[in-house]
């Protein structure tokens, strides 16, 4: 009984210490943000990295869902007699939560998983402390380019998406 209350304890600690480390991150990422000198070339790139990359995956999985999301829809509807309705309510369906969501998980999926493996690669071969060394903060030169290009890449590709499902 005390073990499971021991074991219980320390998971409880862990957690609250991974999520107080991730709220420090985002609330450093969020002040550099603002402080000057800003990474335009870098944030240039991340864009490329995380938006124009990503664009294959989003526009593929778009139609798909949408020509299958229309086929299950007319089929519901065509026992009511409302085929015409099949439209606006793709349209509806499409905008409003199957393009940004699915665009938001494909880009955490493909981005994601790039940008953590290419900072876990530099942190393993000490390339982050090197930045440190130099007097380069980690988090201006290496998260805030990823956090703005994020956060302009994913609406623009939630609308491509949309529009995609749309059409498709």
């Amino acid at each position: 009984m005390f073990k499971l209350i021991e074991v219980l304890g320390s998971t409880i600690i862990s957690f609250s210490e991974e999520t107080g480390k991730i709220l420090v991150l985002l609330m450093q990422s969020i002040k550099q943000l603002f402080l000057p000198p800003y990474e335009v070339r870098s944030t240039f790139k991340q864009m490329l990295e995380i938006g124009v990359k990503s664009l294959p995956v989003v526009l593929i999985t778009a139609i798909f869902t949408g020509m299958v999301f229309s086929l299950q829809t007319f089929t519901g509807f065509k026992r009511f007699g409302a085929e015409t309705l099949v439209g606006t309510v793709m349209a509806l369906s499409m905008t409003r939560e199957l393009g940004p969501v699915l665009t938001g998980l494909i880009v955490a999926g493909r981005a994601g998983a790039a940008m953590a493996a290419e900072l876990g690669t530099m942190r393993v071969t000490e390339q982050i402390d090197a930045l440190e060394t130099l007097a380069t903060n980690p988090v201006k030169y290496l998260i805030v380019p990823r956090f703005i290009a994020g956060t302009l890449m994913l609406p623009a590709l939630a609308a491509v998406a949309d529009m995609t499902g749309i059409i498709g």
